[in-house]
């Protein structure tokens, strides 16, 4: 069993590198989306990543029960996680303790059986953001990040489609 986080930039081609991962492993992936559609541009960037995925995937929506999707679907194959920073703004919008949360997950990662891949965006790299709300979330996914990172066995970082090993 592998924890493997995968983190970078927006369009840095962390999730192309998360999906090649999991096909690597063994059994049929398993794909959580931690999106939501709801506005006509992320139903296209979600429809575009299927697309490119193709149908050999297991495909689960879950915006908030992560922990209980990942307990679900163990003992299979590979499930890649897309993404983090998208289900640590669900949880902020739904007002649910994210910090509780994050560390239910953290938890949970060396308790599974089959490989987990997560993909998280690095939101933390540029300029202090100019809103309370921007400055919560940017801390609150560099503390996450930190946390999955600690039970990860290991971290890729990716800039321009290319990955950098951390852990």
């Amino acid at each position: 069993m592998a924890v493997i986080l995968i983190t970078g930039g927006a369009r840095s081609g962390k999730s192309r590198r998360a999906e090649l991962r999991a096909r690597s492993l063994p059994g049929q992936p398993v794909y959580i989306a931690t999106a939501e559609a709801l506005d006509a541009e992320m139903d296209e960037r979600i429809a575009r990543h299927r697309a490119r995925r193709g149908n050999d995937w297991i495909e689960r929506e879950v915006p908030l029960d992560l922990v209980a999707a990942l307990t679900e679907t163990d003992g299979g194959g590979a499930r890649l996680v897309d993404c983090l920073t998208l289900w640590l703004s669900n949880l902020l919008h739904a007002e649910r303790d994210w910090s509780q949360e994050v560390t239910r997950l953290a938890e949970a990662l060396p308790r599974q059986h089959s490989p987990v891949i997560l993909v998280t965006n690095e939101v933390g790299l540029g300029i202090v953001p100019d809103n309370a709300l921007a400055r919560t979330f940017r801390d609150a996914a560099g503390l996450m990040n930190q946390a999955v990172a600690g039970a990860a066995d290991e971290v890729e970082f990716v800039v321009a489609g290319l990955p950098m090993k951390l852990k």
